[in-house]
Parts: C-alpha cells; structure tokens; sequence
C-alpha cells in the first residue's frame, strides 16, 4: 500500500531533487515540493531525522554552487534512531556525496513455543490428514 502510494504521489514531484531551507538552513528558498514529500512521510508514519552534525551531503568542484543537504533520512519519531544518524563528509573519497550510517539497535525477543505431536495411527492423525 505504501509503495503503490509512493507510485501514485511520484507523478506530482516533479523535481526530484528538492532543495529546501527546511533542511537546508545555508539554502535560501522554500520548495512546494517539499510539503508533498512531507505528507508521504506522514502517511507512512515516519518523520525527518536530524543528523548528529548539521553538514552538507554534497560537495561541489564548482565553487560557484554551494554545497548542499540533498540525502534525507525518514524515521518512526519513536524509534531511538530518531536524529541520531551521522553525515560522513570525511569518507567523501572522491565522492561528491557524503555516506550516511545509523546504528539500529535489535532486541532479542523471546518467543514462546510449544511441541506437540500426533500419535501414529491415532484418531488425532487421521482427523489432521
């Protein structure tokens, strides 16, 4: 449901590269585009996730352009990964972009299971065949 929704919503985006000073504070404008890529978030219950360091995501050669947050993280606002990812502009290499890594934390749960058998030849075994 919520891809076909994402599907359905794509065709109103139609610049996907959305920059917007609501993420970007060194970005002057305010896109449109933003609100819708917003209410697809809502619907999927999911929230923007604030990095551990506001920094860029973008590098640019050309020095007339600024660098940029154009990699977003959505997440459960309960969850504790909740704006607690880290941007990685120092692993850039020669990347223009910089690497995003979250620590998910998993829970071991315990399940409670029974064995039960059916005897050979009973009534039990041939009720269940």
């Amino acid at each position: 449901m919520a891809l076909k929704y994402l599907k359905d919503t794509e065709v109103n985006i139609s610049n996907v590269n959305i920059r917007d000073n609501s993420w970007n504070p060194n970005f002057p404008y305010y896109s449109f585009h933003s609100d819708v890529l917003f209410k697809v978030a809502d619907f999927l219950h999911l929230e923007l996730s604030r990095p551990t360091e506001q920094v860029p995501t973008r590098y640019l050669n050309n020095h007339q352009d600024s660098n940029s947050v154009i990699d977003l993280m959505f997440l459960r606002p309960e969850s504790l990964e909740h704006d607690n990812h880290t941007i990685h502009s120092d692993w850039r290499l020669t990347l223009y972009y910089a690497l995003f890594t979250i620590d998910i934390s998993i829970f071991e749960e315990h399940i409670q299971t029974r064995k039960r058998m059916l005897v050979k030849n009973s009534k039990e075994e041939e009720f269940f065949i």
